[in-house]
């Protein structure tokens, strides 16, 4: 079944590459495809008038002005406000309403992932170079400096991976400089866990983490945490470490993300 649903998909991306190639009529190719017993020359494609329907050549200025635009399309991240039905956090005891004391404030992502603003960026530069780019610790700071969060943040924390246990610690940390407060490395995962998106609902997300971080024990700064991670899936994550910092003290925590996966999440 796998091998028979690759083939079909290969064909497409096939099918696909001949139409981009394609110097005959492209609706009169789309038709055929189609098996329309009709296909007929349509005379208003690049390939009937024979000349590109859209400018080559742009107005370089007004090209700048849309980065700019789309570089600027900062996401809000609203604050989870109850923990999933049916107890899915049994080690950390964490059920009911999210209380004030324990809530995350509301947070913020750079991009949505793989957009046409900073998105292709991020993924490029998580997957292919394993390093962000100076570029986005930039971004994140005028970002945060837009934002203006309150209370504003006086120290940054990181969320910790044990797959790749460098590149959002080493993001965090040019950006806590870039912001000219502490990075501290206090939250650490004690426990492997299946990446986010593979969960199929809210209970199964918050159940994937229940017990795999904890807060050392060295003493944190007061005030207020900016809490950095690349991706952010379902929120829980963030839920989780800010209700386990806000435990310990913290005063308040801002979830900070390079991406958002999805703008709709549960």
């Amino acid at each position: 079944m796998i091998a028979a649903i690759t083939k079909i998909r290969q064909d497409e991306q096939a099918e696909m590459q001949r139409y981009v190639d394609s110097v005959e009529c492209l609706m009169h190719f789309l038709s055929n495809s189609l098996d329309d017993p009709n296909a007929a020359k349509c005379g208003q494609c690049a390939n009937c008038v024979g000349r590109p329907l859209v400018a080559v050549n742009y107005d370089k200025t007004l090209a700048m002005k849309a980065v700019h635009f789309l570089r600027r399309s900062f996401q809000e991240l609203e604050p989870r406000k109850s923990w999933p039905a049916h107890n899915p956090l049994p080690a950390y005891g964490f059920s009911g309403k999210i209380t004030d004391d324990l809530r995350a404030s509301e947070g913020r992502a750079l991009c949505l992932w793989r957009d046409a603003g900073w998105g292709e960026q991020v993924a490029h530069d998580k997957y292919e170079t394993k390093r962000f780019d100076d570029s986005l610790v930039d971004a994140c700071a005028s970002m945060i400096e837009q934002w203006s969060p309150e209370p504003y943040p006086t120290w940054v924390a990181c969320v910790p991976s044990l797959n790749n246990p460098t590149i959002v610690p080493d993001f965090a940390e040019r950006l806590a400089a870039k912001l000219g407060v502490p990075f501290v490395h206090c939250v650490q995962k004690i426990r492997s866990t299946p990446p986010q998106k593979e969960m199929r609902n809210s209970f199964k997300q918050a159940s994937n983490l229940d017990g795999a971080f904890q807060i050392s024990h060295q003493k944190m700064p007061t005030g207020a945490c900016l809490l950095v991670d690349d991706i952010v899936d379902s929120k829980w994550t963030f839920t989780i470490i800010a209700a386990l910092l806000r435990q310990r003290g913290c005063e308040a925590v801002f979830p900070m993300a390079l991406a958002l996966s999805s703008p709709r999440m549960d």
